[in-house]
């Protein structure tokens, strides 16, 4: 039990439902949703709908998305929702273009979103509440207003000077050439236009019709490759794939396979799993081991994976016994390694929501934008913010992540399910980009290994080994940072918090849900 005496949250607990989300406005409409008796799904796609309007800087429908469905008594599903980039693009391409990286307000950076396809696909194959009802709140919200939150304004302020690039988005986003502060309300009409629109006709509301005739035209302003032909193949992009695992400490941890980046989580719990992380160890030497091993599986993640059509290596070579104990050979408990080579861009705005419903159904969720307000290009008449996640490519033949005709490219979200014994404990995730498949062992080794409940693991310092610096929460003392500079690291306070994170925990015997929030973000655990 958390000391009372100190300032913080307890575990959201509740007998029969449950949804956490990065943002009160969205747990609200999922609790509402899952109260008026819909499922796992209707609630974790009503919240993140809401979420595409109150939190326009982490996520969008312009956006990608990812989730695991764990039906009750049945398998865990996986289903893929990252769009893929025109036919009419390749390095050879860009390169005849001059483009040599691709910059994230460029049109090149823009794949056709798949978030819609997702969210159309899951409902129709495990959904029960219509649309419409789904999009309610997110409706009313995008005509009506909401109001900016403390997390979100931060983000907003943050991210201005990219947003007073774009005629558009700098009018939307930056009325009198200014950031939304928190409690200010904003509205975003034409985005409910948009949703309004889907709910009616589905889909192809967003892949067909006046609405890919407005972003298409928009991109092609951009200079962008797109046509209405690679919207019209979106609407049906969003496929099921089977999940990946791995075992640590007696539970199964399941991702999603490629294009994602959750091989990594299961590569660094790999390495972790022959170490005894109890609390006997110091901070120092728990975030000294955490950081050598996400170096090693980082390496293998940048210079390995992209769309799973062009791995050079299947992940069960990568999650194999032999590589791990090769990678755990190479981890000293005492010495920082040499800092992995990194190639891949930084980014970090995503949310992630996790539901369970009364029947035991669970759903893990993750919708992005890739940077903060994506490419930070609008398209106006449809309210649509395109993400960047095109940024990943790499513009070199030859590279598993290279831009390519219909690609994929590499995904950082990831949303993650545990399961014991073939039944579902926990749905979670941890958002921030990079961080992402760290965040996910970290977090999981703070309830496996040392016992904490949820929202204390949630809570917990947190640090990150990334492009040769380890970042560290302020909340990491002066002591253990000391002593980590003499151990080899390169010591940097964070700027920002690292990453944040939900999970419901399914105490099935007890008949108890057990739900975190991060206190990172503005959002929170409800049940009934």
């Amino acid at each position: 039990m958390r000391d009372l005496f100190r300032a913080g949250r307890s575990e959201a607990m509740a007998p029969n439902a449950m949804i956490a989300t990065s943002h009160p406005l969205a747990t609200a409409t999922g609790i509402a949703v899952l109260r008026e008796g819909g499922n796992a799904v209707d609630a974790a796609i009503a919240a993140v709908a809401t979420q595409c309007v109150v939190e326009p800087q982490m996520t969008g429908i312009g956006g990608d998305c990812f989730v695991l469905y764990a039906p009750a008594g049945r398998d865990v599903i996986a289903l893929n929702g990252s769009g893929r980039a025109p036919a009419a693009a390749s390095v050879s391409t860009l390169k005849e273009r001059g483009i040599d990286e691709i910059a994230q307000t460029s049109a090149h950076a823009v794949t056709v979103p798949g978030a819609i396809s997702a969210w159309t696909r899951l409902h129709a194959d495990h959904g029960s509440m219509p649309l419409d009802r789904l999009f309610r709140d997110a409706i009313a919200y995008a005509e009506g207003g909401y109001p900016i939150t403390a997390r979100v304004a931060f983000d907003w302020e943050r991210a201005a000077a990219l947003l007073a690039d774009d005629e558009h988005a700098r009018g939307l986003f930056l009325p009198g050439g200014k950031p939304i502060r928190a409690g200010d309300r904003h509205a975003q009409p034409a985005l409910a236009r948009t949703l309004r629109a889907i709910a009616r006709d589905g889909a192809a509301a967003f892949y067909r019709g006046a609405v890919a005739e407005a972003l298409v035209a928009r991109l092609k302003a951009l200079g962008g490759l797109h046509t209405l032909d690679d919207f019209a193949d979106g609407e049906t992009a969003a496929g099921y794939v089977t999940p990946i695992s791995s075992n640590y400490r007696g539970y199964d941890v399941f991702e999603c396979p490629p294009n994602g980046q959750g091989v990594a989580a299961l590569m660094i719990l790999n390495v972790l799993g022959g170490f005894d992380l109890a609390d006997r160890l110091t901070l120092a030497e728990r975030i000294h081991l955490h950081a050598e091993a996400t170096k090693l599986a980082y390496h293998h993640r940048d210079v390995l994976i992209g769309d799973p059509e062009h791995l050079p290596h299947p992940v069960e070579t990568l999650l194999s016994a032999d590589t791990t104990a090769t990678l755990r050979a190479r981890l000293s408990r005492e010495i920082a390694g040499r800092p992995a080579l990194w190639h891949e861009p930084e980014h970090a705005d995503t949310v992630y929501l996790c539901a369970v419903d009364r029947d035991g159904n669970a759903v893990s969720f993750i919708n992005s934008l890739f940077h903060s307000f994506g490419s930070t290009r609008l398209e106006p008449a449809t309210g649509v913010v395109l993400h960047s996640r095109g940024f990943s490519f790499r513009v070199i033949e030859g590279h598993p992540n290279a831009i390519g005709p219909r690609k994929r490219p590499m995904h950082t979200i990831i949303p993650a399910m545990l399961r014991k014994d073939g039944r579902t404990i926990m749905p979670f995730g941890v958002m921030g980009g990079h961080y992402q498949a760290a965040g996910h062992a970290a977090f999981l080794s703070g309830v496996l290994d040392r016992g904490m409940d949820l929202q204390e693991a949630i809570d917990a310092p947190r640090s990150f080994a990334f492009d040769g610096v380890l970042d560290v929460e302020p909340t990491v003392d002066e002591a253990t940072r000391e002593r980590l500079a003499a151990m080899g690291h390169k010591i940097q306070l964070a700027a920002s918090p690292l990453g944040g994170a939900q999970a419901i925990w399914i105490d099935a015997e007890r008949g108890l849900l057990r739900g975190g929030s991060d206190p990172r973000k503005d959002g929170m655990a409800l049940g009934f």
